[in-house]
């Protein structure tokens, strides 16, 4: 995590798995009501977001946050669309980079810093289907490599 620990909330290993994560950005979330509360209980889901730029504002859809158990009257939609506080200058990056065919933003990680939820979105390429079966396989050959270093170690 950039600047600094935080608590680990969720994380999104599909988006590892289908994009090629260029580079990471930091960004606060708008929350509402209960929604922090859900968050500190690890209640969301980061498999199917992405980030889009509208009206020089960033916005984060299809994260799911759960409702809160003791929320009643208060709780929120969990599938609402929430806004990103970043700085113009990243936000006029990510429409930079967006323009590129084939780019996406993706929401990586959810941790709590200093009290504050943040997301960490990546900037990203879809991978082709080769790509990702190549990965797995670097990925295997590296643990049986590992396996046999630790045998031999003993």
């Amino acid at each position: 995590m950039p600047k600094g620990e935080g608590k680990l909330i969720a994380q999104n290993k599909k988006a590892r798995h289908d994009y090629a994560v260029l580079d990471t950005m930091e960004a606060g979330m708008v929350l509402q009501g209960t929604e922090i509360k859900s968050i500190r209980n690890s209640r969301i889901n980061l498999k199917d977001g992405f980030v889009r730029v509208r009206n020089g504002e960033a916005f984060l859809y299809n994260v799911h946050i759960s409702p809160y158990e003791q929320g009643n009257i208060f709780n929120h939609d969990p599938l609402r669309t929430r806004k990103l506080l970043l700085h113009k200058k990243q936000i006029a990056r990510l429409v930079g980079e967006t323009k590129n065919t084939g780019i996406t933003i993706v929401p990586l990680k959810v941790y709590i810093r200093d009290g504050y939820a943040k997301v960490l979105i990546g900037i990203a390429k879809g991978k082709k289907q080769y790509d990702k079966r190549e990965d797995l396989k670097r990925k295997d050959v590296d643990r049986q490599i590992s396996r046999t270093l630790k045998s031999f170690s003993r």
